[in-house]
């Protein structure tokens, strides 16, 4: 499989998401900073990183939205290729027009750094395909902006076409219907708030994001 990771200006998770990506697939991805204009040829997965972007100035994502990479990226997306925006991530695919919706500032204006459980909403998804339908998982999130919110009619219809990827399986931010991460309607881009990728082997204390990245290889493969 092969895969890149964004890198911007403020990017604190890129190596994370990079191990990750490499002790599973057993290739190193490729790290593309932002202001470059194109990709690696025949790219299958993109990974867009956790952090604090830009500083988190405007709004968390906005900016890095509109560097130059972001244009590759969805034109990528746009050819079938996987697109995984975790964090900051998920924040940056939201500004881009990539996923519908919004992360707005956590209820309570707290910032959130611990580990949560999750219940796995859908299953067929290449994301997903590894995880049994409403199984919990537990997965860490650190964020201040993972608030996910839309209009009710969005929400319908992500709910009516099986775009929510996970939910929330306490109150963790104030999101909306406990979304923690969407589908586009094709299924192969996923933002999610949570980290999978720092919960892939025995020393993180669990290794529940680890079928993510193996369900991935897996769709590359098929």
């Amino acid at each position: 499989m092969k895969s890149a990771v964004i890198v911007f200006p403020g990017s604190n998770c890129d190596r994370d998401l990079a191990v990750a990506i490499r002790d599973v697939t057993g290739v190193a991805p490729v790290m593309v900073w932002h202001r470059e204009t194109a990709l690696p040829e025949g790219i299958d997965l993109i990974g867009v990183p956790g952090g604090f972007s830009y500083g988190d100035y405007l709004r968390s994502g906005a900016m890095a939205a509109r560097s130059p990479i972001m244009r590759a990226v969805a034109d990528a997306a746009g050819r079938g290729a996987r697109v995984l925006g975790v964090c900051n991530g998920f924040q940056v695919l939201t500004e881009a027009g990539l996923l519908p919706g919004a992360l707005m500032r956590n209820a309570g204006i707290s910032f959130v750094c611990r580990d949560v459980a999750l219940t796995v909403a859908n299953t067929d998804s290449a994301f997903t395909r590894l995880y049994d339908a409403g199984e919990t998982i537990t997965v860490p999130v650190a964020h201040h902006d993972g608030n996910y919110t839309a209009d009710p009619e969005t929400l319908d219809r992500l709910e009516g076409e099986g775009r929510v990827a996970f939910r929330y399986a306490g109150a963790v931010n104030g999101s909306a219907r406990d979304i923690a991460g969407v589908l586009n309607e094709a299924g192969n881009v996923l933002g999610l708030m949570p980290h999978p990728e720092r919960m892939i082997e025995a020393a993180h204390g669990r290794s529940d994001g680890r079928r993510l990245f193996e369900g991935l290889v897996e769709s590359v493969a098929a």
